[in-house]
């Protein structure tokens, strides 16, 4: 496909701003901020499209924490909806356990002039009582002025519906769903509305369903429809991504019956009679990533003018339809992309790129589209910074395997040492975006390597489908046969091998100490280490996930217990520099207290460090640098450099 247009990029935004759970609403965007000194305490803010000197105006001016928990890891923890022209503003407060609701309007006077853009209608407002659970933001409105949402309760799901009229009301429970649901969503009369189940022993990415309901004038649901069809799901395992209404009858979304999450878009005139409109299918193209939060967005607009993200090969393109026809495609510097949102042609998100920081990208289609998009729009590039290049390589059963390579910015040793780095997740993948504890190492005269094995997203189903059965051997030779290709070439110190992993990249990291001899030592952020208590003990989101990793519990005993690294941890006599949350609620650290005196007692330079406040991914600034301290310390000995 040809492409002469190439979106550039400049920096808008105040880098002191984070710019979270950014959407676009008619002429105005809305995120969510910190406000104050602690983390627990944020708001959500306005300004115009594309008016990078705004002032942000702040909405919610009581004290708020505006988070998402929704099946542990949360999502997006506000929505804003185009209702009755009116702004309608629902977020999830986590201090009264609540959903609130506030409506604004465009402010009268000129707001280029001011920092006040819109008018409260109605002051904020608790629509339901405090419960023991947690919401969705996949909220949706309808005419006769009922809320309708998911929410979790006692290890259950429910679609549930609120009246707008009323405040701290009991929730009322329409359905109880098999097991999970998500992305709700609606057409535009939200009289039809759409959801995706899923349920052991599969995770969303692996398996789910499409359904679709349509609603009464009493808000009650009436007829469910489970979508089924003979070339896409009817015989085999598929995986929906983000079902989404872009007129009264039309939903699009992605399904990777073809091996590829790749577009679908059906018609819903009719809940009895659902038919394909049209299917895009393109190999080495993805329309979709796990789903491991809420909220993921690909796709946004309106069937008039729709705007896709695909991920192609190693880099993100927007693609523009019009009437479900394609239009044109654009490339873009970004190497990830979150937070899209369309509005009519003004689209908004923010984007990363190998060799620039996170940007607030916002254009209007209606002033640029017939204009030259290779004219410069400026990026602040990193200057001195080691740019990623794609490798291909032989891994486990000489299957075609990628990795990302950065190579030192200074030439410290005769031969660089070697860090590899294994994602976590495990369904995940690194993106080559822009990563400063990456860049710190190079700047320091290592050789970075970031292994995308067996397992990993973004490369197709068959692909993220080579862990099934085999994590923790797979994703361990896939780093080892990396790691030694870039020794046999001589790019490396074959003496100084680190792996580096965090929560399920530290059992891929540990287990390449465990077995083989390439690697010297290794460095872990709340490690995964013992799979038997992760199969009891994690909470209900991933309670599924180790069916397809490691095998039926019952069945496969040994090799929960022989791929464990807690049950094998007095054979490690190497290095392991371990870092562990005490807040932690996906891994106990407990685990890690467990081994920290055999290490500590087997292995010369080996270290675990907790810290108090931290959770299942650190936050705190000081915290971080201490990482990056106590790592060039344990590297310096370890490596004897």
């Amino acid at each position: 496909m040809i492409n002469d247009d190439k979106l550039k990029v400049r920096q808008t935004e105040n880098k002191k701003k984070a710019f979270k759970e950014l959407t676009i609403i008619r002429d105005t965007i809305f995120w969510i901020d910190v406000i104050g000194e602690g983390q627990n305490e944020n708001a959500i803010f306005a300004r115009p499209f594309n008016d990078k000197e705004a002032f942000p105006q702040k909405l919610t001016s009581k004290k708020y924490y505006i988070k998402n928990n929704f099946h542990g890891y949360g999502g997006k923890s506000y929505k804003c909806i185009n209702f009755k022209n009116n702004f309608y503003l629902i977020w999830i407060d986590q201090i009264t356990k609540a959903v609130w609701f506030q409506i604004f309007k465009e402010a009268v006077s000129n707001y280029k002039s001011q920092s006040k853009y819109l008018d409260s209608v109605q002051e904020p407002r608790q629509l339901s009582k405090s419960i023991d659970g947690n919401f969705d933001s996949s909220f949706v409105i309808s005419e006769k002025n009922f809320l309708y949402g998911i929410c979790e309760i006692n290890n259950e799901d429910y679609l549930f519906s609120l009246n707008l009229k009323k405040t701290k009301q009991d929730i009322h429970r329409i359905k109880k769903f098999n097991n999970f649901a998500g992305e709700l969503c609606s057409n535009t009369s939200a009289n039809s509305i759409s959801w995706i189940e899923w349920g052991s022993p599969y995770m969303p990415w692996e398996r789910n369903d499409l359904f679709f309901a349509q609603i009464d004038f009493a808000g009650e649901i009436q007829k469910i429809k489970k979508f089924s069809n003979k070339l896409i799901n009817a015989k085999k395992n598929v995986s929906f991504f983000q079902p989404y209404w872009i007129s009264e009858t039309i939903l699009v979304c992605s399904e990777d019956s073809s091996g590829w999450w790749n577009l679908l878009f059906l018609d819903v005139s009719e809940i009895e009679n659902i038919f394909i409109k049209k299917r895009v299918e393109r190999n080495l193209t993805e329309y979709g990533a796990p789903q491991w939060v809420s909220g993921i967005t690909f796709f946004s607009g309106t069937k008039k003018n729709l705007f896709c993200l695909a991920k192609k090969e190693n880099h993100l393109i927007v693609e523009q339809y019009k009437d479900l026809q394609f239009v044109k495609e654009f490339s873009t510097p970004f190497t990830s992309v979150s937070d899209f949102s369309v509005f009519r042609k003004k689209v908004l998100l923010k984007g990363y790129g190998s060799d620039f920081l996170e940007i607030v990208f916002e254009i209007d289609f209606a002033e640029k589209f017939d204009k030259n998009f290779s004219e410069q729009i400026f990026i602040d590039y990193v200057k001195d910074c080691s740019k990623p290049e794609p490798f291909w390589f032989k891994g486990f059963e000489d299957q075609s395997t990628h990795s990302f390579l950065y190579r030192p910015l200074v030439e410290n040793f005769k031969k660089p040492p070697l860090l590899v780095r294994a994602h976590s997740g495990p369904t995940s993948c690194f993106d080559g975006s822009y990563n400063s504890e990456v860049q710190y190492w190079t700047s320091k005269g290592f050789f970075v390597s970031e292994v995308n094995y067996g397992g990993s997203s973004g490369f197709g189903k068959v692909y993220r489908e080579r862990l099934n059965y085999k994590w923790g051997i797979v994703d361990s030779y896939d780093c080892k046969a990396l790691a030694l290709e870039l020794i046999k070439s001589n790019q490396v110190d074959s003496e100084k091998v680190v792996i580096f992993g965090n929560s399920a990249g530290g059992l891929t990291a540990l287990n390449c100490l465990l077995y083989g001899s390439i690697f010297t030592a290794a460095i872990c952020k709340y490690p995964v280490i013992d799979l038997k208590d992760m199969h009891y003990n994690t909470h209900r989101f991933e309670k599924d996930y180790l069916n397809s990793l490691v095998g039926n519990y019952a069945n496969n005993y040994d090799d929960y217990i022989n791929r464990s690294p807690i049950n094998s941890i007095n054979k490690i006599r190497k290095p392991i520099l371990l870092f562990h949350g005490k807040k932690d609620k996906v891994i106990s650290y407990e685990q890690t207290l467990k081994i920290q005196e055999i290490l500590i007692r087997n292995n010369k330079y080996s270290e675990v460090i907790f810290f108090e406040n931290e959770g299942h991914g650190f936050k705190n600034i000081e915290n971080k640098k201490l990482v990056m301290q106590k790592s060039q310390e344990f590297l310096k000995n370890a490596l004897n450099i």
